[in-house]
């Protein structure tokens, strides 16, 4: 059994940041990685908007550069997934897929969210033969091939822009008839030949038996149905914050976002929050990163008190 006095479940720029400034206070804390090692910004191609990177840089190297930086002051690394957690008194108790139970004095969550699914038939059966959440991983796989993206925001864009590598052309479905993304991404992919809009429309399914063949849609307006062909689907919806394991002791919205105090605080003393686990509003690598920051402070500050408390005790 592992014994630590900070553990951080989520290797995003939040987890990462939060274990950057333990290590600094010398509390050499524990990253279990999780099922996405470098969070969702890991899958990016290319991160324009975090301070320091005048050109740019691909999000794999910014959260393999925020690891290295974590590393280099005494942060551990655990390749591993949490399966249960007991916070009904400290330490706290992690119990790890591969048979380790972690016991902490403190632990930051910044566990992230989760790619929504556009819960339509097919889309589950031809995952990964057609379906993807990630065009950074698959893009390349879609050479000359026309393309669905489904969504209006960021990511949405985002990631056509980065199909356009590789894909004949890509055509993105929105619900609405406006975007609902950053203006300098919204110029750029109407200014793509390779990028079409299918304005107030959803998919109500994916079509295939092998692999991904087509897609039906819907106007939302007229309720007119109609057949479009396609060899690949990516969906950019909207995220769900990945909290099932904290059900029932952690303190939830009714959208299953992590509550805080404000100051990365839950409902339990000595567990802390950061991230997009609990910011649905900015949902930024860098507000991620500044909540990391907040909690491992919060953390450090935690132990503080015990450490005196337990002092003063003992002198009395």
């Amino acid at each position: 059994m592992e014994k630590q006095k900070v553990t951080v479940i989520g290797s995003g720029p939040a987890g990462l940041t939060a274990a950057l400034y333990a290590a600094r206070a010398n509390l050499t804390p524990l990253v279990i990685r999780g099922i996405q090692p470098g969070g969702l910004i890991a899958t990016t191609s290319e991160v324009e908007n975090y301070p320091g990177f005048p050109d740019a840089i691909n999000g794999f190297d910014l959260a393999d550069k925020m690891e290295k930086q974590a590393a280099r002051f005494g942060t551990h690394f655990l390749d591993g997934i949490v399966e249960k957690v007991e916070l009904g008194e400290r330490p706290f108790k992690l119990h790890i897929d591969n048979g380790t139970i972690v016991e902490t004095e403190t632990l930051i969550i910044s566990t992230g969210a989760s790619p929504r699914k556009l819960g339509v038939p097919g889309e589950l059966e031809l995952a990964n033969r057609g379906v993807s959440y990630c065009a950074v991983c698959d893009g390349f796989f879609f050479r000359d091939k026309t393309l669905v993206v489904v969504g209006g925001g960021n990511s949405a864009l985002d990631e056509s822009l980065f199909l356009t590598r590789y894909a004949k052309e890509v055509h993105v479905i929105h619900r609405r008839d406006q975007l609902r993304a950053d203006p300098v991404l919204i110029e750029r992919a109407q200014n793509n030949p390779k990028i079409k809009f299918i304005w107030d429309t959803v998919v109500t399914k994916i079509e295939g038996t092998v692999k991904v063949e087509g897609v039906g849609l819907q106007n939302v307006k007229t309720g007119e149905e109609s057949t479009f062909a396609a060899d690949g689907v990516f969906p950019y919806i909207g995220h769900i914050p990945n909290t099932w394991l904290f059900k029932d002791q952690i303190d939830l919205d009714e959208n299953g976002y992590i509550v805080s105090s404000g100051r990365a605080r839950t409902n339990i003393p000595g567990v802390f929050v950061a991230g997009d686990v609990e910011d649905h509003v900015y949902r930024q690598a860098i507000t991620a990163a500044g909540s990391g920051c907040m909690a491992a402070m919060e953390a450090s500050w935690f132990l503080d008190q015990i450490e005196h408390e337990q002092t003063s005790l003992a002198q009395w």
